[in-house]
C-alpha cells in the first residue's frame, strides 16, 4: 500500500505545482493597477452581528467618541475580531471636559495623544459586568491600567467613572461611561 500511496501523492503535488495560479508577472500586472482599500473597517457585512464600532457609530450618544475615534485612525483596530472590553464616553461625558481640551486633541498632530486616550478605555478580553471585583486592576490596551470599585448597591465605577448601560457586540462588550477616562 505504501508503494502505491508515496507516488501518488508525489504526482498530486507536481500536478497543484505545475497548474498553479498566475505567474509573478502577472501578480504584478494585476496588483500594479489595484486601489488600496480600507482595512477591517471597510468591509460590509450587514448580516452579522455589529462590532463595537459599528455599535457605537449606531448610537446617537455616542457621535463625539466616533469621531475621536476616526480622528485617532483607530476604527480599524477596534473592528478587528477582539476581543474587547471598551468603556464608551457618551456625548455629555465628552462635554464635561475642560473647554478646548476636545478641540485640541482632534488635532493632527495631536493624534498619537489622542489614540493614547481612546485605549485607555479598552481592555483587551471580554468583561461582563458581573467579572468586576472592587479593587481590581485591569490593564488596558495602553499599558496602562483602570481600577474597578463596586458599590454595595452593584454598581460599577472604572476610575470613577459610573458604568450607565452595558450592550454586547460581535468583538465584544461596550460598557457605556459618564466620564471620560484620562490616563494620569
Amino acid at each position: 500500500m505504501k508503494k502505491l500511496f508515496y507516488p501518488l501523492m508525489i504526482g498530486l503535488v507536481f500536478t497543484g505545482v505545475s497548474c498553479g495560479g498566475p505567474s509573478a508577472e502577472n501578480q504584478n500586472s494585476e496588483t500594479v493597477g489595484a486601489e488600496l482599500t480600507p482595512g477591517q473597517s471597510g468591509v460590509v457585512d450587514n448580516e452579522s452581528n455589529p462590532n463595537v464600532v459599528q455599535v457605537a457609530v449606531g448610537s446617537a450618544d455616542h457621535s463625539t467618541l466616533v469621531a475621536a475615534l476616526k480622528a485617532a485612525d483607530y476604527v480599524d483596530a477596534l473592528t478587528n475580531v477582539g476581543p474587547f472590553t471598551v468603556f464608551a464616553p457618551t456625548n455629555s461625558a465628552f462635554d464635561a471636559l475642560p473647554a478646548g481640551t476636545l478641540d485640541d486633541l482632534v488635532k493632527p498632530e495631536n493624534q498619537r495623544k489622542l489614540r493614547d486616550i481612546l485605549e485607555y478605555h479598552v481592555l483587551l478580553g471580554v468583561y461582563k459586568p458581573e467579572d468586576f471585583v472592587n479593587g481590581r486592576n485591569l490593564g488596558t490596551a495602553d499599558g496602562r491600567s483602570v481600577t474597578v470599585a463596586v458599590a454595595e448597591d452593584g454598581s460599577v465605577t472604572i476610575n470613577g467613572a459610573k458604568i450607565i448601560g452595558t450592550v454586547s457586540a460581535s468583538n465584544g462588550i461596550i460598557h457605556v461611561v459618564d466620564q471620560v477616562l484620562i490616563p494620569k
